[in-house]
């Protein structure tokens, strides 16, 4: 009798979602904070966006032909690098520093570690912090919105997050809370990097991942959450803290960053302690560290941990035992 049994390695259930398919999601999901951007920003944005994903497609393509590998820049995930890592920027950084901040997260993060799928850390994230670090001036510069650009001066403008640790009882705090209500801070009219503003937009994108199935609630909800809470606990002020959360990259961190496939938890579990993780180190820098903002260090940070994380909070299978 003919033995018809095919042994082979996982996985062993295959379903129709492909990376391409995922990485075109997340580049729609995307879209309405990059819209945002232009809107709120103005044209310089939208240039940023079209240099950096540019750029991160070349470097990745060259790359792969250097290396006589296969080419994968038709996966989209070089796309979402590029978009992503312009979201994180003022929208007056200079050119070559994008083309210099997509390099060092196509090549050195993504493509010396074997390309998509065995980066350690999130490109994108890793690439802002190289670039805060090594251009602090351009990427810390404070970018007034359009809207009230003709009305303040734009030498002494300051992003709510280097305003607000002075506390309520400063008259700069009480000013900037006049000067910017919630609504505002919701919308995306303030200052910060070119796609992080508009927490509006970016929960527009959140439900679509979600609609989408790409991603779970878990680490988005339970990050934004406990960054608010901690606020609060600081502060004891609803308000104060409602200013803190919506500062920052607080949502696009969260939604878009923290929720990578490859350099996230695969757990609910693992995806919970992720999350807070994020949220406790995001606070810490926030108000006890020498950077206003602590997002990409901290999603760096847990990067780092996620493979113990992984083996932490991982199911153990059933009528298995613990080794």
């Amino acid at each position: 009798m003919e033995n018809n049994l095919i042994v082979s390695v996982s996985p062993h259930v295959h379903g129709k979602r492909t990376t391409s398919n995922v990485m075109l999601d997340v580049v729609i999901a995307l879209l309405p904070a990059a819209i945002a951007g232009v809107v709120i920003f103005g044209i310089n944005a939208a240039i940023l966006c079209a240099v950096c994903v540019a750029s991160c497609v070349v470097f990745e393509f060259l790359f792969t032909k250097l290396c006589h590998r296969r080419t994968t820049v038709g996966d989209f995930s070089a796309v979402v690098t590029g978009l992503l890592l312009a979201m994180n920027v003022p929208a007056t950084l200079p050119i070559w520093q994008a083309v210099v901040g997509s390099f060092i997260a196509i090549v050195i993060v993504k493509c010396l570690f074997g390309g998509l799928g065995c980066n350690f850390a999130n490109p994108a994230i890793t690439a802002r912090v190289v670039m805060l670090i090594a251009f602090t001036g351009t990427m810390a510069a404070a970018v007034p919105p359009k809207a009230i650009a003709d009305s303040v001066d734009v030498a002494t403008y300051a992003t709510p997050l280097s305003v607000l640790p002075a506390g309520l009882e400063s008259e700069t705090v009480t000013a900037f809370m006049e000067q910017t209500s919630i609504m505002d801070m919701f919308l995306g009219v303030r200052g910060g990097a070119l796609g992080e503003t508009s927490a509006a937009a970016l929960l527009i994108g959140f439900v679509y991942l979600l609609v989408r199935k790409v991603i779970t609630w878990h680490t988005p909800v339970v990050f934004i959450g406990a960054v608010f809470a901690l606020a609060f606990a600081i502060t004891g002020d609803m308000t104060m803290a409602l200013y803190y959360t919506l500062s920052g990259g607080t949502f696009i961190g969260a939604i878009f960053m923290a929720t990578d496939y490859v350099t996230s938890p695969s757990t609910a579990k693992g995806k919970i302690v992720f999350a807070l993780g994020c949220a406790v180190i995001t606070t810490l820098i926030r108000f006890f560290g020498s950077y206003p903002e602590g997002v990409s260090f901290s999603i760096l940070f847990m990067n780092i941990l996620n493979p113990y994380i992984d083996k932490w909070t991982m199911k153990k299978p059933f009528g298995g035992v613990k080794a």
